[in-house]
């Protein structure tokens, strides 16, 4: 391994952690990659691109940035960093700068995510408020996020799920690195979470070298090889 190697951050997305590429990660890892794979706060696209973004500042060497649905907006915004090479958007939102992710998903007719969603408050430190912590329904995850992952596992992905802070949704991106960065993503076909449309729309918009997979939300999980073979496509196509 060389220090022009890249380095990958995936970046996972809400109702989920970064276990959801756990079978992405070996794919990688056997190809002698670099992987990092960060939790990400999901209390606001800002704060969550800043973290990530001052995860890859640490990073010696150029990265390649995937993220995975609302991870596909915060790469959007973290990709900015200086040593990113490429992104990947998997099954993912790609924002115009100054657009919203409630904004994006207006365009186009509702999943079934949005009858799905249960909503939870939590304390807001520092001060008196609550905020709003936004859930997929246990019994309707399964459904909705893992239609095509084994029904034992869609049902403790849906146990374990991490919430994203409510406000999240309504907040404009800040940047969008897919403006200066070369970049490729899959839609999911049979996903259920966020209409295929909506990541066809933003894929096209920003130029984005785009597949289709026969896939459910969590193509990473379902169709570990595509997705990881879509990482190295960036890793090829980028290398110095």
């Amino acid at each position: 391994m060389t220090d022009t190697e890249p380095t990958i951050v995936l970046v996972h997305g809400a109702f989920a952690d970064a276990s959801s590429f756990a079978r992405v990660i070996p794919e990688l890892l056997a190809d002698g990659l670099r992987v990092v794979a960060p939790a990400v706060p999901m209390r606001s696209l800002a704060d969550d691109a800043a973290y990530v973004a001052s995860v890859i500042r640490q990073i010696d060497g150029p990265v390649i940035l995937v993220g995975h649905s609302y991870g596909g907006a915060v790469i959007t915004v973290a990709g900015t960093e200086d040593n990113v090479r490429a992104l990947v958007y998997l099954s993912a939102y790609a924002l115009e700068e100054g657009e919203s992710l409630g904004e994006l998903q207006g365009r186009f007719p509702d999943s079934p995510l949005a009858a799905g969603l249960v909503y939870k408050t939590y304390p807001v430190e520092g001060t008196a408020d609550t905020g709003a912590d936004v859930f997929v329904d246990v019994a309707k995850f399964p459904g909705i996020f893992a239609g095509d992952v084994e029904p034992e596992l869609a049902q403790v992905l849906a146990v374990g799920q991490r919430p994203l802070a409510g406000a999240a949704f309504g907040e404009p991106a800040s940047a969008a690195a897919w403006k200066t960065k070369p970049a490729w993503g899959s839609v999911s076909i049979n996903d259920h979470t966020i209409n295929p449309d909506v990541e066809r729309f933003g894929y096209k918009r920003a130029g984005i070298t785009t597949i289709e997979i026969d896939s459910s939300h969590l193509v990473m999980l379902s169709h570990p090889k595509e997705a990881a073979d879509l990482i190295r496509t960036a890793i090829r196509a980028t290398a110095s």
